[in-house]
This record gives C-alpha cells, sequence and structure tokens, in this order.
C-alpha cells in the first residue's frame, strides 16, 4: 500500500518536471527576444521605417521598401492561399467522405512539412524559368504554397467543430448546401479560421529560403508586381552576412521589427483561439 509520504513526493516530483520542461520552452524564446531586443533596439529610429537602404559605405538608411515589399508579399500570397484553403477546408467537411478527400488531406500534411526551400525551388521552376525573371509574383506564389495547407487543416478542424445541428436547421429551411456551408459553417467557425488565417501569415512572414529563388530582393523601390521585390527577411540575411557594421545594425534592427509583428500576430491568433465559436 502507498502511504501519503510516497504519494506526495512523486507528486512533487512530477510538478518539478513539468516546471522543468516549461522553463525548458521558455527560456529559449527569452533568450532570443532579449537579445534581439538588446541589438537592434538602439538601431531603432524615424529614418529605418521611411528610408531605403543607403549606398555600401554610407550610414544611415533604412528599410522601408523591405516592409513595403514583405507586406505586397504577404498580401498576394493570403490572395492565393486563403480561398483556396478555405474553400479546400469546406469540400472535405461537406462534400468529403471519399477517397479523394483522404488524398487531399494527406498531400497537405506531406505539404506543410517540406522545406521551404524546396517549395521555393518549386515557385523558381514554375514561375522564374518561365517568365524568365525574378519577381514579386513568383514570391507570393512560393508563400502561398506554404499558406495553403496551414490554412486547410486548420480550417477543416474549426468546421468540424461545428454542431451539426446547425447544418440541419439551415437544410430544412430549404437553403442550399454551399449557401449553407458559406453563411453559416464557416460565420460560425470564423474565430478560429481567423486564428489558422493568422497562425499562417506569422509562419511564412519571416520566411527567406523560397524568396532566394524568387522575388531576389531589391535595393531600391519596387514598382511592378513582375520585378524583383524587396522584403524584410531577404534584406536581413543579407545585411547580417555583409562585412559592414552599419548593415549589421539594420539588420538587427530589421530582426527586431519582425520578430514583434510575428509576435504581434501570435498573441492575436491565441486571443481570437480563445472563444470557439463567433457570436
Amino acid at each position: 500500500m502507498r502511504t501519503p509520504s510516497t504519494r506526495n513526493l512523486k507528486n512533487g516530483f512530477m510538478i518539478l518536471s513539468m516546471g522543468v520542461a516549461t522553463l525548458a520552452v521558455l527560456l529559449p524564446l527569452v533568450i532570443i527576444f532579449t537579445h534581439i531586443v538588446k541589438m537592434g533596439f538602439s538601431s531603432l529610429s524615424p529614418d529605418f521605417f521611411i528610408h531605403i537602404p543607403k549606398p555600401t559605405g554610407e550610414t544611415g538608411g533604412g528599410m522601408a521598401n523591405g516592409m513595403v515589399g514583405s507586406f505586397l508579399l504577404i498580401a498576394l500570397a493570403s490572395g492565393l492561399g486563403i480561398p483556396v484553403g478555405i474553400f479546400g477546408a469546406m469540400y472535405l467537411v461537406e462534400y468529403g467522405g471519399n477517397r479523394i478527400s483522404g488524398v487531399i488531406r494527406f498531400a497537405a500534411d506531406v505539404l506543410s512539412g517540406v522545406p521551404s526551400i524546396i517549395t521555393g525551388m518549386v515557385a523558381y521552376t514554375l514561375m522564374v524559368v518561365p517568365m524568365k525573371k525574378f519577381s514579386a509574383l513568383a514570391g507570393a506564389v512560393a508563400l502561398a504554397l506554404i499558406m495553403i495547407p496551414i490554412v486547410l487543416r486548420t480550417t477543416e478542424e474549426q468546421l468540424k467543430m461545428v454542431p451539426d445541428t446547425l447544418r440541419e436547421a439551415s437544410l430544412a429551411l430549404g437553403v442550399p448546401l454551399w449557401r449553407t456551408s458559406l453563411r453559416v459553417t464557416l460565420r460560425s467557425a470564423m474565430k478560429g479560421v481567423l486564428t489558422g488565417i493568422l497562425l499562417a501569415i506569422a509562419r511564412i512572414a519571416g520566411e527567406t529560403a523560397p524568396l532566394l529563388f524568387t522575388a531576389l530582393g531589391n535595393q531600391f523601390w519596387s514598382r511592378k508586381l513582375t520585378e524583383p521585390i524587396a522584403a524584410m527577411p531577404l534584406q536581413i540575411f543579407n545585411f547580417a552576412i555583409a562585412p559592414y557594421e552599419d548593415w549589421h545594425r539594420l539588420a538587427w534592427a530589421g530582426a527586431l521589427v519582425l520578430v514583434t509583428l510575428m509576435f504581434a500576430l501570435s498573441l492575436t491568433a491565441r486571443y481570437l483561439g480563445r472563444s470557439k465559436y463567433q457570436s
């Protein structure tokens, strides 16, 4: 028979183990974020947000073109990837149940595990080679390929959580299934869907490898979607490996802005995920 002291000892050991595991998860994040803040905060200034990088050897400048370029790439990728992911998930939930559904789920799971650099190579073959030039459109396609499986799988799980009684009530009133899926099922799961979308955006916001093969980068403002475009991850990568101290400071400042953006998106996704259904 186990004595109370033995149970208390085991209970204390498990609590201590969980505390150590939690600390092991949080400590690297705290160290990374603290170091980025320490190195990048001093380099932040109004010039960083309104100017493009200065030529080699000149001090100052900023990453305004990279921030605008990242925004455009994310917007284009979202316009391509989010509808595909949402409508694909609606098909799996509302019209699935066959072999094609299983193939789609398997393909989405495989695609979500493919390294981003491979996705960049695929987009390079599909977009850059036929167009014979790097472009913002090619970069958006590469990022969209990363977004699709994330949005699809998260949306599918949220749609599954919608009670069947809501669908049945709508269908009983004579509403077609496609309209029921859009106006009832999807609307009921909208908070969870938005959570998945924000997580997908946070996932692609810091991607560098796919853009090396597609968007390439640009030291100046990009005026067309069919030409190379600047992006913050690309600028951070290029400035970090450059031998110039001023570019290193810009890289740390860009890393701070990018990490803060991803942190804000993750917090927003967590906040929206607190409620399963939208009232």
